[in-house]
């Protein structure tokens, strides 16, 4: 059963005399005395042992940090920081500490388009290549009707995480010429045909916002959200965040260790992608984004109404069907009955109640989860400075079970839990009967000199195969951090294993022997289920560049 904090005058004698002693104190301070009552009544909603569960959930899933906000009928519940900001380190995360946000930004940049919507700037429904006349996707059709609400919705006929290997790790590339190699990108269905998860339609939004407004997303953000609702401390730049002096630094597990992430924009790059996952914030400038949200638009200190409840329904309708969640059976509260893509929030049923939401994902830094549950006037947002989703999950989860009445606690630390022992287990076992199905007794077809050479694809560029000390190095030449060795796999198949261990993306690397002897095609493919999807290697079609 939830237990709550005890508001009534029946409380064990030693708090009794405790809070007499405290309100003694306090007489003499009027305006403290206030502040503290405030701040006592609104602890008072919140589960009782939410501190001990918080820590409990950091340990089990070794996550350094976490920023808290809870936010219910207008008020803020909670906005608090958990553990540290760096490991083995005792600086304690505090309500101001930065955390990067990743893909919960897009609902910030959604936000953004619906007021220029309603100035009467933009519509929903206007062609991009209306607004952006060099717009060009793979096919014509496409892209002469691909709208503004198209950008934010993945219905676009791209593949999952299509183009991202052009921003992530950052790339050399500007905002401008990634997505002019949009029209280089394969496209995997039909326009408007199913859900694939993209951010590089969100990098051509903040394209558009740029033309249409004459400044740019960042500046935008700032100006029309950020300084409106007070969020002092968030920062639109990922390039900005290692610049603060109060920042929780990004973690990754390498090799069953979790140490302190080298993948991380600095300030030469990186903030090509601010509009699809740039944005950094913490727990008392995100308790003001949900409490904007769940209002509907009004800013509640200045009294100002950012957008229209109209504005808000749209932005929390969905638009893309998305597939059902199946979960295991020790998380069976989360069975899905419909589910959706609205614009930039994914919309679905949390037990009985709508539940607008979003996750955010770094890789090798910072995850993250916001869930509004407008029915009860509810938002939370869980921020950390570790690759685990099942952390923030375990949180979100048990803070919307509690606020939604559920008279028994269920154990979502133990479900989530399993859940991430689970995937852990069939990642292994699936790289375990890779490594079956090897010939390791095969040799390549060609001297190791013969697979040297520039090869370019289409709309990544190029990537180039060295001999070093009688080893292969692999170096994708507008990404800095992919570099490393080509280990031989089997034939004329090889692994890319990168310098950096951190970016955990292994990949594949095939080479296509033509008739004469000569390497014809390089394809190349992720290494296992463990590499994330935003490193579309499987897109690339690498050919040699003629010297």
């Amino acid at each position: 059963m939830y237990t709550m904090k005890p508001i009534t005058t029946d409380i064990p004698l030693r708090k009794h005399f405790v809070r007499i002693a405290v309100f003694a104190i306090l007489l003499v301070t009027p305006s403290l005395f206030n502040v503290s009552l405030a701040q006592q009544s609104e602890l008072d909603l919140l589960p009782e042992d939410l501190d001990q569960y918080i820590a409990q959930v950091l340990e089990r899933f070794e996550v350094p940090g976490a920023s808290v906000s809870v936010v219910k009928d207008g008020k803020t519940l909670l906005a608090k920081g958990y553990g540290v900001k760096a490991i083995g380190k005792p600086d304690l995360v505090d309500d101001q500490t930065l955390f990067c946000i990743a893909s919960n930004t897009k609902a910030f940049t959604a936000t953004l388009l619906a007021m220029l919507v309603e100035e009467g700037t933009i519509g929903w429904d206007d062609p991009v290549i209306d607004h952006l006349p060099w717009f060009r996707m793979a096919d014509s059709y496409t892209t002469n009707h691909m709208t503004i609400e198209d950008l934010l919705v993945h219905r676009s006929g791209l593949g999952l995480g299509a183009g991202d290997l052009l921003q992530f790790p950052p790339t050399t590339y500007t905002r401008r010429e990634i997505a002019e190699r949009l029209k280089d990108i394969p496209l995997s269905s039909s326009f408007r045909q199913r859900y694939a998860y993209d951010n590089i339609l969100y990098l051509v939004a903040s394209e558009l916002v740029q033309e249409v407004t004459g400044t740019t997303w960042e500046e935008n953000v700032e100006t029309r959200i950020f300084d409106k609702l007070g969020m002092k401390q968030s920062v639109p730049r990922i390039s900005a965040l290692m610049q603060k002096p109060n920042i929780a630094y990004p973690h990754t597990p390498v090799n069953g260790v979790v140490t302190l992430g080298k993948n991380f924009p600095d300030i030469r790059m990186g903030d090509v992608s601010n509009a699809a996952g740039g944005i950094s914030s913490n727990a008392q400038d995100m308790a003001k984004w949900l409490l904007l949200q769940l209002d509907s638009g009004l800013n509640r200190v200045s009294g100002e109404r950012l957008y229209s409840p109209a504005t808000a329904e749209r932005l929390w309708t969905a638009v893309t069907p998305m597939p059902l969640y199946k979960p295991i059976a020790p998380l069976v509260p989360l069975t899905q009955i419909y589910s959706g893509y609205g614009l930039g929030f994914r919309v679905h049923n949390f037990r009985e109640h709508k539940l607008v939401t979003h996750t955010g994902g770094l890789s090798g830094a910072y995850y993250s989860r916001v869930a509004l549950l407008p029915e009860l006037n509810l938002g939370v947002a869980v921020l950390t400075n570790q690759e685990s989703s099942a952390a923030y999950d375990a949180i979100v989860h048990d803070i919307l079970d509690y606020f939604s009445g559920e008279k028994q606690r269920f154990d979502w630390l133990e479900g989530h839990t399993k859940l991430d022992s689970l995937r852990k287990l069939r990642i292994a076992d699936w790289e375990r009967s890779s490594a079956d199905q090897r010939d390791s007794t095969s040799s390549p077809s060609l001297s190791l000199r013969a697979y040297e050479g520039t090869y370019r694809d289409a709309w990544y560029g190029d990537v180039s195969v060295t001999l070093v000390g009688g080893k292969l190095r692999i170096n994708f030449e507008q990404t800095p951090a992919m570099e490393g060795l080509l280990e031989h796999w089997q034939y004329d198949t090889f692994v890319a294993r990168w310098d950096d261990r951190s970016l955990k993306s292994d990949a594949f690397v095939s080479f296509v022997i033509d008739p004469d002897g000569k390497v014809e095609e390089v394809r190349m493919k992720a290494f296992s289920p463990a590499v994330n999807f935003s490193r579309d290697f499987h897109d690339l079609e690498l050919f040699p560049v003629e010297n």
